[in-house]
């Protein structure tokens, strides 16, 4: 029982569990009702403790199939530790095909710590960061670029954390077997989820698997052998749960976002013509894009050129943009030297 949000999970039980988190929250239809979250446990002895969550963002849909498939493939009896699944996080966005929850405009990434007296998503949060990750070793929040963003399939942690956690948290980012990396640089008290999870003392991982509201055969096998990886690093399993997978063409690259200025922003209404697809490799100066302006049509059309050398990360999936729109993201690369000693 937790104040704002109810649930029934026996942490201490050896069992496959399936259940809800229940969120109070009267609406016109239904005065006393109480949104509904499917969370799963499957715990077997002592071991490692890991939680893998998706639908942080409702319209990234990777993680959502992954691990609901996980749950339904995985037997109790075959893992060493407890695995808990959160696989559709922020439910009505889910259901809304959204980035955000339809009920409270909440964006659960943007929510932690939350407020356990708060609307639906933050309490979601405060559960979250304050009762259900530290209840974990391992925090693994599935993401992709959404509706609105192509992104290159990459992993992801926060530089922060005692060297030793930091360390761990590489070699299993660098394990889950990702072409691309990043270390973040958001800060302890960003309102995140891998904040969160460093707030809470677990090890937190992330990624964006995929992108465009949709899935494809890349994305799933990306994720599905990343989620396997991770499992089999830790010691939960002996082996591949929804393999088998293809094997790790080469070593994961380390990319670094630490600047607004490795991105180029929207100023004005326009659309939007890239110039390359994401994986590009790009120098300063490059042309990232044009950017037409349909109300003129007797007007050329500006090129936009990238502000810096890197790796195209990220790009607006729809033509039609606004002022403040990220248009495009160039991720620099990171050298080991760069990393803290661990």
């Amino acid at each position: 029982m937790h104040t704002g949000l109810f649930h029934e999970i026996d942490f201490e039980k050896d069992q496959k569990w399936s259940g809800h988190l229940g969120i109070p929250f009267s609406i016109d239809r239904s005065p006393y009702f109480q949104l509904k979250i499917p969370i799963f446990r499957i715990k077997n002895g002592a071991g490692p403790k890991l939680l893998l969550m998706a639908g942080n963002h409702g319209d990234e849909y990777e993680g959502e199939i992954a691990l609901t498939r996980l749950y339904r493939r995985l037997d109790a009896s075959a893992i060493k530790g407890e695995i808990t699944i959160l696989p559709f996080a922020n439910w009505p966005a889910v259901m809304a095909a959204r980035r955000r929850s339809p009920l409270d405009e909440g964006n659960l990434n943007r929510a932690f710590p939350g407020d356990e007296a708060g609307t639906p998503t933050f309490r979601l949060a405060h559960f979250l960061e304050h009762e259900l990750f530290p209840r974990h070793d391992v925090v693994f929040d599935l993401h992709s670029g959404g509706t609105s963003m192509a992104h290159v399939p990459c992993a992801l942690i926060e530089r922060q954390g005692p060297p030793e956690m930091f360390g761990h948290a590489l070699r299993l980012m660098e394990g889950l077997g990702m072409p691309f990396a990043f270390v973040a640089e958001n800060g302890a008290s960003a309102p995140t989820s891998m904040a969160a999870a460093a707030r809470a003392g677990a090890i937190g991982l992330s990624g964006e698997f995929g992108g465009g509201g949709t899935v494809t055969p890349q994305t799933m096998a990306l994720t599905a052998r990343a989620v396997d990886r991770l499992l089999l690093a830790l010691g939960l399993v002996q082996a591949p749960v929804l393999g088998p997978h293809a094997p790790v063409e080469r070593a994961t690259e380390l990319l670094a976002l630490q600047s607004h200025a490795q991105a180029v922003f929207a100023t004005r209404r326009g659309w939007f013509e890239p110039a390359v697809t994401v994986g590009a490799r790009v120098k300063a100066g490059d042309v990232a894009g044009w950017y037409h302006d349909f109300e003129r049509p007797e007007l050329a059309e500006e090129a936009l050129r990238f502000p810096a050398d890197g790796i195209v990360i990220s790009q607006r999936l729809h033509t039609d943009s606004q002022s403040g729109d990220c248009l495009v993201q160039v991720g620099r690369a990171l050298s080991r030297e760069e990393l803290p000693a661990h």
